[in-house]
């Protein structure tokens, strides 16, 4: 039983079939059929009409977005209207972004957490080979190693603060067109802005569901850096 926050993706391959509707209404039908029952909300539908060998995708990218303003989940009504390309798929997984599809509800799971193993093992692969590297270059007389504690330290709390401003950043780029719609209708005040956003559930940098003007001034202030 479907529960939660979703944005549907459908697509089709050719301009014939978005023009004419076929296949569509079938991905539709089957979208509605796995979210029917449960306590579940659909805030916005995109349909893409492109070729499926292409990873070039607005519309995709329009949904994806979505997911990541309302904290919701793509839902899809077959696997390959998404990708047959597991290079794709694990790019979702990069993006932050959970789906569903609705012909295998758990391959979501299946998939990323068999590409999840590969990757694992690429990376144990990579770790023996470089401690292999070490042992022959100190068998060999090679000094390893150092006082680099403090440097590094230091490089690792400015790598984190510049991942932290990164995800900020792009977290208020992901808002500016639901901002920008807001200004359309009138809503200009801070406070009026984040009345907007919590009434469209849109969930607030932390994860909240109450917006806070300071939370809108640092969203906009970020959108004009």
């Amino acid at each position: 039983m479907a529960e939660g926050v979703f944005v549907a993706y459908c697509r089709v391959s050719t301009a014939r079939q978005g023009k004419s509707g076929l296949g569509l209404e079938a991905q539709r039908e089957a979208v509605r059929s796995y979210l029917d029952g449960g306590q579940w909300s659909l805030v916005a539908e995109f349909t893409e009409v492109e070729s499926g060998k292409k990873g070039d995708r607005p519309e995709l990218a329009k949904a994806l977005q979505a997911c990541r303003v309302y904290g919701a989940k793509l839902v899809i009504a077959k696997l390959d209207r998404l990708s047959r390309d597991a290079h794709f798929l694990l790019g979702l997984e990069k993006a932050g972004v959970d789906f569903v599809a609705a012909d295998m509800p758990h391959a979501n799971r299946l998939t990323v957490g068999i590409m999840a193993m590969v990757a694992d093992e690429e990376r144990r692969m990579i770790s023996q080979r470089t401690k292999a590297a070490l042992a022959a270059a100190k068998k060999r007389g090679v000094k390893l190693g150092g006082d680099r504690g403090a440097r590094l330290s230091r490089t690792a709390r400015k790598a984190g603060r510049d991942a932290q401003t990164a995800r900020a950043n792009e977290r208020a780029a992901d808002l500016a067109h639901v901002i920008r719609d807001l200004e359309r209708t009138g809503v200009t005040s801070l406070s009026g802005m984040a009345r907007a956003l919590t009434e469209r559930r849109i969930p607030t940098p932390r994860g909240g569901s109450e917006w806070t003007a300071t939370q809108v001034a640092r969203v906009t202030v970020r959108l004009t850096v």
